[in-house]
C-alpha cells in the first residue's frame, strides 16, 4: 500500500496552490451570493432555500479542485441561480397562491392539549421529534399547550394556556411517556399516546374514541417553568 499514491497522487505544490485559490474565490463567490438573496441567516431553511444552497454547493465544487473547470462558467451559473430565487421571490410575494405551491403552508398540530389528525386519523408529524422539540421549550405535556403550529421554514411556534387554564394531558418526558399501556391497572385520568385525547379510565383494557389506539399513559397537569 502506497500512502503517498492514495493522500497525493500526482498532486504538485503549484497545482496545490492553484486548489487553495480558486477555493477561496468560489467560497468568497457563495458568500456574496448568499448575502445578495437578501437572507440574514441560515438557521432554518425553507425547502425552495434549501435547493438554492445545493445548487450553489453544486456549482461551486467543482471549480475549486478540478483544474479543467473554469471559474467563470461557475459565476454564470450563480448569476442564473440570483436571477431565479429573486424572481421566484418576487413571484411568492405577489401571488399568495404560488407561494403557497412553493412552500408549502403552516400545519396546525396542537389544538387545545390535544394532536390535531388528518383527514386519515393519523398525526402529521414524526412524534419522537416532536417531543424532543417540545421538551427544548420546557413542556412538560400537551395539556400546557393551546395552540402549536409547524411553519413552512421548519420551526414549531408554541401558544401556551395560561397556568389557571392548563388541562391534564399527555406527558411528552421519556420517563413518564414510556410507562405507556395498553391494559390500565387503575382507576384514573389517562391521555391516549397518539393524539393526546384525555379521559378518565377504569382498569382494563380500552380504544381511544377518537383515534381507534389502545395505548394510553397516565395524564399530568402541571403548570408549564419558564
Amino acid at each position: 500500500m502506497e500512502w503517498k499514491e492514495i493522500l497525493l497522487s500526482d498532486l504538485s505544490w503549484s497545482a496545490a496552490l492553484e486548489i487553495l485559490i480558486r477555493t477561496l474565490l468560489m467560497f468568497t463567490f457563495v458568500l456574496l451570493m448568499l448575502r445578495a438573496s437578501g437572507k440574514k441567516g441560515v438557521r432554518q431553511l425553507s425547502i425552495f432555500e434549501v435547493a438554492i444552497i445545493i445548487a450553489l454547493g453544486s456549482a461551486a465544487g467543482d471549480p475549486m479542485f478540478r483544474q479543467d473547470d473554469a471559474i467563470v462558467p461557475s459565476l454564470i451559473v450563480f448569476t442564473a441561480i440570483l436571477v431565479f430565487y429573486r424572481g421566484i421571490t418576487w413571484l411568492s410575494a405577489r401571488f399568495e397562491r404560488f407561494e403557497s405551491i412553493l412552500e408549502g403552508d403552516p400545519v396546525t398540530i396542537i389544538k387545545d392539549g390535544q394532536i390535531e389528525l388528518n383527514n386519515k386519523g393519523n398525526s402529521p408529524f414524526a412524534r419522537d421529534e416532536f417531543f424532543a422539540e417540545m421538551r427544548a421549550k420546557s413542556i412538560e405535556h400537551m395539556g400546557q399547550v393551546r395552540l402549536a403550529v409547524l411553519e413552512t421554514n421548519g420551526t414549531v411556534s408554541f401558544f401556551y394556556f395560561e397556568d389557571k387554564d392548563v388541562k391534564p394531558g399527555l406527558p411528552v418526558l421519556p420517563d413518564t411517556y414510556e410507562t405507556a399501556c395498553t391494559h390500565i391497572a387503575g382507576d384514573g385520568l389517562y391521555a391516549c399516546c397518539y393524539c393526546a385525547h384525555t379521559l378518565p379510565l377504569k382498569a382494563g383494557k380500552h380504544q381511544c374514541p377518537r383515534c381507534d389506539k389502545k395505548e394510553w399513559v397516565k395524564a399530568i397537569d402541571t403548570r408549564r417553568i419558564t
